[in-house]
């Protein structure tokens, strides 16, 4: 049966996600898709390509530097998170933290990135086939939160955050031949989220990129769906939810390495549900 792993990013809440996977690698857990969502295609990169512990360094070292996310990145370059040092000057083969791009190639895993035409909001999702050594432009196009980030151009198409178009991928996975499938959320599983901080957001990009902020005011309806849905392939044995019953104090954007310390500890403790399911 064809098993998939979907993680749907949330920005520095991702570190949960992140140790429910380094749990896989120790444990030798597989699968045979990863479908990642902003900042979970860039743990589901480091997962794919075997290297335990590199996104736990990305959250807890590297984004306390103010070229990885900054008022002045914004102000110098519109974007609060600079995806050009997080996933090119870090993250290259001469990088400090290089993705062990061979790696990830040769996995047999498959590989989906989700992210959002900012022209006509749709998701677009990108597989391995778009992923090239130094050329890590799909995980910057899927992490680019609109307004926060500047809009991340592909061969011409400016793409924003893969939550946008896809926030919770279960149709996706399914539809890609997946029996079984492992959804990590980043935050409760029965916290519904709210659209308030998102309406302002969409307001900022509404005149240049109307259908993206349409969008973007629909997607905690859409989030809130998606969980619904999983909700309901999990009382059928389909899915299984892993989320924090708190995130620690961690947001989106928040940076306290001790809270993501004890964020990222619940997500390695939490993965222990992965391997009953999987059986």
């Amino acid at each position: 049966m064809k098993t998939g792993v979907i993680d749907v990013g949330g920005g520095f809440r991702g570190i949960y996600a992140c140790g429910v996977l380094d749990y896989c690698l120790d444990q030798k857990i597989r699968f045979d898709l990863g479908i990642g969502v902003s900042a979970g295609s860039a743990n589901l990169a480091s997962f794919i390509a075997g290297q335990r512990g590199r996104n736990f360094t990305f959250y807890t070292e590297y984004g306390l530097r103010k070229q990885y996310a900054s008022v002045g990145n914004f102000i110098r370059k519109r974007s609060f998170i600079d995806m050009d040092y997080v996933y090119g000057t870090l993250s290259n083969h001469d990088g400090e933290n290089p993705l062990d791009y061979d790696a990830l190639h040769k996995n047999p895993m498959e590989f989906t990135v989700v992210a959002a035409n900012a022209e006509t909001g749709e998701a677009k999702y990108f597989d391995k086939r778009d992923i090239r050594q130094d050329d890590y432009s799909v995980f910057k196009a899927s992490s680019s939160i609109p307004f926060v980030c500047k809009p991340y151009f592909i061969q011409g198409i400016p793409y924003y955050d893969g939550a946008l178009g896809d926030p919770v991928p279960v149709e996706k996975a399914f539809a890609s031949g997946c029996g079984r499938v492992v959804v990590l959320l980043t935050k409760p599983e029965k916290v519904l989220r709210t659209s308030e901080q998102d309406e302002k957001l969409a307001a900022r990009i509404r005149k240049r990129y109307p259908k993206a902020a349409e969008k973007l005011r629909q997607r905690a309806n859409r989030y809130n769906e998606g969980v619904a849905l999983a909700q309901e392939y999990a009382k059928q044995g389909k899915v299984l939810i892993v989320a924090p019953d708190d995130t620690c104090g961690v947001s989106t954007l928040s940076r306290n390495p001790a809270d993501m310390k004890r964020l990222y500890e619940k997500g390695y403790a939490d993965g222990e549900k992965i391997k009953s399911f999987l059986g």
